[in-house]
């Protein structure tokens, strides 16, 4: 039988699980969204950037349209590559950024459960126990909290660089260092946290199989780690010029604000323990709760020993532990100075998130148990036992229905700035740099019009945007007007149920401003050559 015709009706399911968890979103994803979230609206932005450029002019991907006139404004985010490319033939028939993230959305949980229930069903033999630890992977507490982040989504290839690893150690054939480096590639490019976690992943699992340190094998990991960092140089060069040149950092000061608490490993959103007492602290930590079955199952692997006896079972409890501990951040004694020695810690602010690899670790040692416990029952007990495994799994998880917001669309206006050559747009409200996630609706129209526009919201925000944010403050005054085409703005567009009245009226009279178009709430103006 092919794989399609064996593997098919395994990620149909997934697919199904993804329509449960996030229901309502597939009944209307055109409509549903998380747009009050500006991360979502930067992350629609970012695919639809990223798949447009892509097909137009890939050498300037990393000059993106927004916090105009900075360079490499995509890097003040993360690129999602694999994402982009995934959505790149929607954007390019003209779909809405959002309608394409939140396919996305659905296919990142549907292949991540996918390829963990994939790598589960090699290691044991057991499909079934496969099934389940997928869906414990790809529908956590963790990412079902994050829909603002499509990189949490899209884990899909940790599996495959585990699988990989554990084949090159046991044979040491260019095929497994090409598909190990193909696959922490593409994991790395989903997102600037799990190109650390990944790299921290990788290297914990090859430390606990020293039976397997010999010449060839290291040789050829080391030739995948080259041939993985020559394919990344050319993505992670644009990052380094914005930290040398334009100050984007983090400091361990923000690791200390994001650092996970017991509070963090015993918050979940999941209906059933939110109920019971994740309500008490949910929603000031980072939810990391991996549900009791899963904990159950994954503790039965270091109750009988096969955690440690079991090279592949090892290796996830050794990511796992990396997890656990880094998750902890400025809590755990030590990490300050770990932090100064790995330079690949400094990309870390949030490093709660690290707490991700023991939410991967878990669902392998849950299926090296629920494959125990089947290979010894009769068939009614095994089917039993993954039913009813899956099923708390699901239960434990299960938020749905999730809250979204109506998305009304693109506003018909865009359509005119996006026919227009040579402009460089300025939107009002232009918030001041705290209050600067208010510029996610502008982002997120940035993605259709593609226009360079002085606004932007992002990880990081350029020194710029205070001064740029001084000026449109006393907009739409004579020397507002001239410092913005000293700048290089050439429009300026007025929300104008989102400024003052008194600003609409002095847009409207002002001889600086030429009216160019008016669709509802907005309105679209040219700045005179000279301004008086």
């Amino acid at each position: 039988m092919a794989l399609r015709d064996r593997r098919l009706p395994e990620l149909a399911l997934f697919a199904a699980a993804a329509i449960l968890h996030t229901w309502p979103l597939a009944s209307a994803p055109g409509t549903w969204a998380r747009v009050d979230n500006a991360d979502t609206a930067l992350n629609a932005w970012a695919i639809a950037w990223v798949g447009m450029a892509l097909l137009r002019d890939p050498l300037n991907l990393f000059n993106a349209n927004i916090f105009y006139p900075e360079p490499r404004t995509l890097a003040f985010s993360e690129v999602m590559l694999p994402q982009a490319v995934l959505g790149a033939p929607l954007t390019w028939v003209g779909l809405d950024p959002v309608l394409v993230y939140n396919l996305l959305v659905l296919a990142g949980f549907a292949l991540s459960g996918f390829a963990m229930a994939w790598l589960v069903s090699q290691w044991t033999g057991d499909r079934a126990a496969g099934v389940v630890a997928g869906l414990a992977y790809a529908f956590n507490a963790h990412i079902l909290v994050r829909f603002g982040h499509l990189q949490a989504m899209h884990v899909q290839y940790l599996p495959l660089a585990l699988f990989a690893l554990d084949r090159l150690l046991a044979v040491p054939r260019a095929r497994w260092a090409l598909l190990l480096a193909g696959a922490c590639v593409l994991q790395a490019l989903t997102s600037n946290y799990l190109l650390v976690m990944t790299a921290l992943a990788m290297a914990a699992a090859a430390a606990v199989r020293p039976e397997a340190w010999r010449l060839a094998q290291l040789t050829a990991i080391a030739l995948a780690g080259l041939a993985a960092a020559a394919l990344l140089a050319p993505f992670l060069h644009p990052y380094w010029l914005a930290h040398t040149m334009q100050g984007l950092v983090r400091t361990f000061d923000d690791v200390a604000m994001y650092s996970a608490t017991w509070r963090d490993w015993l918050s979940t959103g999941g209906t059933l323990h939110h109920w019971l007492w994740s309500h008490r602290w949910f929603g000031s930590t980072s939810a990391l709760f991996p549900g009791m079955t899963v904990t159950l199952l994954a503790l039965g692997a270091l109750a009988s020993g096969r955690a440690w006896r079991d090279p592949r079972a090892r290796m996830a409890l050794a990511i796992g532990i990396i997890g656990l501990a880094l998750s902890f951040g400025a809590n755990l004694p030590g990490y300050r100075q770990l932090y100064e020695l790995v330079p690949i810690l400094k990309g870390i602010r949030v490093v709660s998130r690290f707490g991700w690899l023991t939410l991967f670790a878990l669902p392998v040692l849950a299926g090296f148990t629920l494959a125990a416990m089947r290979a010894r029952a009769g068939r009614t007990v095994r089917t039993a036992l993954a039913v009813g495994a899956g099923l708390l799994i699901t239960v434990e998880a299960l938020r749905a229905p999730m809250g979204f917001t109506v998305y009304e669309g693109i506003p018909r206006i865009y359509d005119r700035v996006a026919s227009m050559d040579d402009i460089v747009l300025a939107e009002l409200p232009f918030p001041p740099r705290g209050a600067i996630q208010d510029n996610g609706p502008s982002v997120l129209y940035a993605a259709w019009h593609l226009r360079p526009l002085l606004n932007g919201y992002s990880g990081f925000t350029p020194a710029s945007y205070t001064t740029h944010a001084e000026v449109m403050r006393q907009f739409p005054t004579p020397d507002a007007v001239r410092s913005l085409r000293a700048i290089g703005v050439t429009h300026v567009l007025v929300h104008t149920r989102r400024v003052p009245a008194e600003l609409v009226r002095q847009a409207a009279e002002s001889p600086d401003l030429a009216l160019v178009a008016g669709e509802g709430d907005q309105v679209l103006y040219a700045l005179s050559s000279g301004g008086r």
